[in-house]
């Protein structure tokens, strides 16, 4: 997925009166019930790991989700606490964490050492481990091992790979082996050299069958979800009804069945520019730094340590 950093671009009949009514039940508050008990997949209290049977539970439902990178067990621990169900250790690392211009540059090595912190900080979220480029686009053999070496050495739940039709030898493969996998469709990143950039994805009448052709072949060959990213609104809606598995979006309007966003972009870490998807819910980036100023003036001052912080 992008991240700022790496898309500056991105710009019923009515009842018969002798028919009684059966009253609606109430909706079920967040968290009123956790995947154990087959109920809301956020805030839920189970104590077990979200499955992708909970995923599948919830598009039933009719259920919403949120979901959001991360990279570290730290962050991943907070996330989980907050309920997140889902969060995804994204090659998005190469712009927001490891300090690269794109995502391309990011090895199996580096995402497996990540998603194991983060599985490490976790006790119930459903951890996604990206494969990275390079790492599936050989054949189904190549995506097999790489996806594997996630499993086995880092121990997500699942896995994702960009790419519809391109991709669905890979997905299929992986899910006969027994590997889930979260399909990414749309914008893909990883092919930025190919676009030129990071437009957006499914305009006109050509493109926008294309995206359904996509969408379907990775359903057919057994993803259980599949992101959409940069996706016009009413495509991703269009999209979204004809699955039966969850969209997850990016860019991609309000009508999927849920929505990630890259953490730093979401808590305002990064700097600068965000995409016009991406909506700030705190300013990190303000208050670390304010927090260092604060730091580094006591210890030029002389004021930290005080004589509370040292030992006798």
């Amino acid at each position: 997925m992008t991240t700022h950093a790496s898309q500056q671009a991105a710009h019923t009949t009515p009842a018969t009166p002798a028919t009684p009514v059966t009253p609606a039940a109430p909706a079920a508050a967040p968290g009123a019930g956790a995947p154990d008990g087959g109920k809301a997949l956020y805030g839920g209290k189970g104590t077990r790991r979200i499955t992708v049977r909970d995923i599948a539970a919830a598009k039933e439902r009719g259920e919403k989700w949120p979901m959001l990178t991360a990279y570290d067990a730290m962050t991943a621990s907070v996330f989980d606490e907050a309920g997140i169900p889902v969060m995804l250790v994204g090659d998005s690392m190469g712009n927001c964490h490891l300090g690269y211009e794109s995502t391309v540059p990011v090895t199996m090595d580096e995402i497996t050492i990540l998603s194991a912190a983060v599985v490490r900080g976790t006790r119930r979220a459903l951890i996604v481990g990206d494969l990275p480029f390079g790492a599936y686009q050989e054949g189904p053999v190549q995506a097999l091992r790489s996806a594997t070496r996630l499993v086995k050495e880092a121990g997500v739940g699942a896995v994702k790979l960009e790419g519809g039709e391109r991709s669905a030898d890979q997905i299929e493969l992986l899910v006969r082996s027994g590997i889930p996998v979260m399909a990414h469709i749309g914008l893909t990143p990883q092919s930025v050299n190919a676009y030129g950039g990071y437009p957006v994805q499914g305009r006109g009448e050509e493109a926008a069958a294309q995206l359904l052709r996509d969408a379907k072949a990775v359903q057919d060959a057994g993803a259980f979800a599949v992101v959409l990213e940069l996706v016009p609104a009413e495509l991703a809606a269009e999209v979204t009804r004809s699955l039966h598995v969850p969209t997850v979006g990016i860019g991609a309007g309000a009508e999927c069945d849920a929505q990630v966003l890259v953490w730093t972009d979401m808590a305002g870490l990064t700097g600068g520019r965000v995409p016009r998807f991406v909506k700030q819910y705190a300013q990190l980036r303000q208050t670390l730094g304010d927090a260092a100023r604060s730091f580094a003036d006591e210890v030029v001052g002389g004021t930290y340590p005080a004589p509370e912080h040292a030992f006798r």
